[in-house]
Order: C-alpha cells, then structure tokens, then sequence
C-alpha cells in the first residue's frame, strides 16, 4: 500500500473505533446497577470488627442495651432511626441493619455529615430514597413480595450477591413503606441466609 492509503485507512479505524466506544459507552448501565453492594453505614460485614466501629457509632448516637447476644443497638432519638449490629464470637461484624423510626415531636435535627453517613449504603441508596431508586441503583430484585410489620404495609426487596464470591456480602433487603413509596429499612449481611 501506499502511504496516503495507510493512513486513510488509519484514521477511518480510528473514526469507526471512536464511533463504537461511544456507543458502548451510551448502553452500559448507570453507575452501580446490577453491582453488589459492600458497605452500609460505613460498615463492611464479614470486614469490620465492632471494636474498630464502636466508638465512631457512640460519638454520633446513643448506644441501646444489647437485645440480645451479639446484638448491637444504636439511634438517633430525634429522628427515631436505628442502627442494628450483629456481631459473631470473635467480634466481626455480620449483619448491619438500618431503620427508620418515629421522630420525637420536638425534634430539630442538625446536619452532620458523618452521622448522615450512617444511614446509606456504599453504592448511595439511603433511608428515605424511593423505591424506583432502589432498582436504578441495584437493577431487579432476585425476589420481592408485601410484608406487614406493626400494622404498616411493607414491601420487601432482596437481593443476593453470591455472584460476587464469598468474600463480599451476600444478602441485602431493602423494606420499603408500601403507602408511601420510600426505603425505611436496609439490612447487608456478610452469611448468606
């Protein structure tokens, strides 16, 4: 060939390699969608140990009476959220569960931006985010169905993560209030259940 040829026929791969990468780029699905999640709270299950979150979680709510043996429980009385550890015999974290609540009536919450950060997974879903933005993040559920806890119309999402090896998380469900369309609840656990 000669020269004048070869780089037409350079830079036409180039022209046609850019076009395709354009439109690879336009059908990839939007950030974390499908991804599994390994973070809530700030906290890795399977990961982190409570002596290593303890003290961070006691600096910005107040620590409850353990429920019950290897149970954690911290909340925010103002904004009646709560924040549910499940620690195994060697002090590693499990689960981590985080709820709304009711809020204290004389309540006037103050912005704290590592306090907030307790109440979001790693991929961005938080308590209060909708129910579309919880499939925009996640992609479908693996399974989903109605609940009711306390007389309140639930749905629940589940996702399982065994895809992605045993070393991350395996479980997350979201529970979100039927009536109003938005996350009160997200829990991530390191054991599949």
């Amino acid at each position: 060939m000669k020269r004048p040829w070869t780089k037409f026929c350079l830079c036409a791969s180039l022209a046609a390699l850019a076009v395709c990468s354009a439109a690879a780029v336009q059908k990839e699905p939007k950030r974390g969608k499908g991804a599994n999640e390994l973070t809530l709270a700030g906290i890795r299950p399977g990961q982190d140990k409570l002596a290593g979150v303890e003290k961070s979680l006691s600096e910005h709510l107040q620590a409850r009476p353990a429920d019950g043996a290897g149970v954690h429980v911290w909340d925010e009385p103002c904004t009646g959220r709560r924040l549910t550890l499940e620690v195994d015999e060697a002090g590693v974290i499990q689960s981590v569960d985080v709820s709304t609540g009711n809020p204290h009536e004389n309540c006037k919450p103050q912005k704290d931006e590592k306090r907030d950060a307790l109440w979001v997974t790693g991929q961005g879903l938080r308590l209060g985010d909708s129910t579309e933005r919880i499939v925009e993040i996640y992609g479908p559920p693996n399974s989903s169905g109605p609940s009711i806890k306390q007389g309140r119309e639930l749905q629940l999402m589940f996702y399982m993560f065994d895809w992605a090896g045993t070393a991350v998380p395996q479980v997350m469900e979201v529970t979100c209030d039927q009536s109003a369309g938005h996350v009160v609840e997200i829990m991530l656990a390191f054991p599949s259940l």
